[in-house]
Parts: C-alpha cells; sequence; structure tokens
C-alpha cells in the first residue's frame, strides 16, 4: 500500500492511465459541450468580440427557428423508418450469413469470407455511382426504400459475428441437432442467445450508422418529404450563409444527435461485452 503511495507510483499511474485518458475525454465531451451551449446563445452572444462559455441569456428561440425553417416532423419520422428498416434487415443478414460461415458447409465460404473482408476496405463512395443509376432506374429517387436498399449489408457486423460464433461450444449445437433442432432452431434458440452482446453491439453500431447516414440519403432525395433528419437539417446552412445562422445550425445538431445519444447512454455496456467476447477462447 505503501508503494503504491509513493510519488514515482502516482506519476507513473497519471501518466500512463488518467491523463491519457481525461485528454481523450475532453477531445470527445468539449465539442459536444460547445454545440449544447451554443445552440442556447443569442447571436449576439455569438457574433461578438468577447464570447463567453456559458450563454449570458439563454433562449430556445433556435430550436424554434429549425422547427419553422424545416418540417421536422416529417424528417424525424423519415429517419425514424428508415432507420428501423434497414438496421432491423442488416442485424437479421448478419446473423444468419455468420451463422452460415460458421455451422454450415458451404462450398467456397472461406472465399465468400475473404470477400467479405475485402468489402470492409472498400470505401462506400466507390458504389454511390452504380447505386445511384441502379436506385434511378427502379425508380427509387425520393422513395425511403430508396434510401434503405443499397446499404443492407453489413460487412462489418458478419465479420464481428462470425467471430463470435466460432467461439461457442460446438457441443451446444451438436445437443440441438440431436433433440431434432434444424438449423432455424439452432440459430434462434443455441447460438443467438449465448451470443447477445456481441448481437447488440453490432445492433448498436448499425442504428447509430442508420441515423447518421448523410450521403447515399443526400444524393438520392431532393424532396424534403422523403428527406431523412442529417439531410433535411442540411438544408439551414443553404437558407442564409450569414453567421447569424451559426446558433441555428447547432440547434439542428443537436436534434440529430439527441436520438443516438439516448440508444448509446442505454446501450453502451454492450460495447465492450460484444467487441470482447469473442477476442478470447
Amino acid at each position: 500500500m505503501k508503494n503504491a503511495l509513493r510519488p514515482r507510483n502516482l506519476w507513473s499511474a497519471l501518466a500512463g492511465g488518467y491523463l491519457p485518458m481525461l485528454l481523450a475525454l475532453l477531445i470527445v465531451v468539449l465539442p459536444l459541450l460547445w454545440m449544447v451551449i451554443s445552440s442556447f446563445k443569442p447571436v449576439s452572444e455569438i457574433v461578438t468580440t468577447a464570447p463567453t462559455f456559458w450563454p449570458q441569456d439563454p433562449t430556445a428561440d433556435n430550436y424554434a427557428e429549425v422547427a419553422r425553417r424545416v418540417p421536422l416532423g416529417t424528417l424525424f419520422l423519415n429517419s425514424l423508418i428508415t432507420t428501423g428498416a434497414g438496421s432491423l434487415i442488416k442485424v437479421l443478414l448478419a446473423i444468419t450469413t455468420a451463422y452460415a460461415l460458421v455451422f454450415i458447409n458451404v462450398r467456397f465460404k472461406n472465399l465468400i469470407f475473404l470477400g467479405i473482408l475485402v468489402a470492409l476496405m472498400v470505401p462506400p463512395e466507390v458504389a454511390m455511382l452504380p447505386n445511384y443509376l441502379t436506385i434511378s432506374g427502379l425508380g427509387g429517387r425520393n422513395t425511403l426504400w430508396g434510401i434503405v436498399l443499397p446499404g443492407l449489408g453489413t460487412a462489418f457486423g458478419t465479420f464481428l459475428l462470425r467471430q463470435q460464433f466460432k467461439t461457442v461450444p460446438y457441443a451446444l449445437v451438436e445437443a440441438a441437432e440431436l433433440d431434432g433442432a434444424g438449423h432455424w432452431k439452432r440459430l434462434w434458440r443455441v447460438i443467438v442467445p449465448v451470443s447477445g452482446p456481441t448481437i447488440a453491439t453490432v445492433a448498436l453500431v448499425t442504428i447509430v450508422n442508420e441515423w447518421n447516414n448523410f450521403l447515399w440519403p443526400l444524393i438520392i432525395t431532393d424532396s424534403t418529404s422523403t428527406m431523412t433528419l442529417p439531410v433535411g437539417l442540411n438544408l439551414l446552412n443553404s437558407v442564409e450563409g450569414q453567421t447569424g445562422t451559426y446558433g441555428i445550425l447547432m440547434a439542428g445538431a443537436v436534434l440529430v444527435i439527441e436520438p443516438v445519444l439516448i440508444v448509446f447512454a442505454a446501450l453502451q455496456r454492450y460495447i465492450v461485452a460484444g467487441l470482447t467476447q469473442g477476442a478470447v477462447k
């Protein structure tokens, strides 16, 4: 105990652990905190030569202005639909694909898995033009299904779940097989229950990515009736190019990230457990 309280040991603990964590926390939290605080500032406190960190005269006018300029209800509903449908299908496809790669004797499944790894390394912007031409040809412009369809595959989720499924004791699967369970029952009654944290991690990452998806919805939609929240709030930036819109933009950004932060706060304990569950046998 005395050795742990020595100045050298204390300095080592601070320099090796607490200071880097504190620095990382500040880098992540300060921009978010500044965004939230600025969303409650009037223009006179933003465009000034003597800025203050906390608002001197807090106001919610920026949020009211956001609601006046864009149809928030429609944008939120569109984001909710595309995020819910896209995330659900992505997670289901990742679960079934990972199960097939581990527990079903599929020919060339190692080659298929190699293709999934290659897909992880290819930036999604490469497929933007082919996807646009395909979806437009199918009549998917300015539709919600046109936003969801091109991104239904998830290489990350398939990879993570495959690694997790490989750590599941095969005796569990054999026991279910001896009891007469087919692949479908083995998957949902044996594999999925013991892989809950990893599946929750894949679901959380997928939900965040779908909710924050900006580039593809921006390309495939140009009508406010089918825009998602990030794309619709981008209209605030094009209404005026003046510094007076800074607080309005901050209020819009808060509205975009608030649902994601709530979901993340509710499920964050699954992230570490899910990412490390398949790391050690």
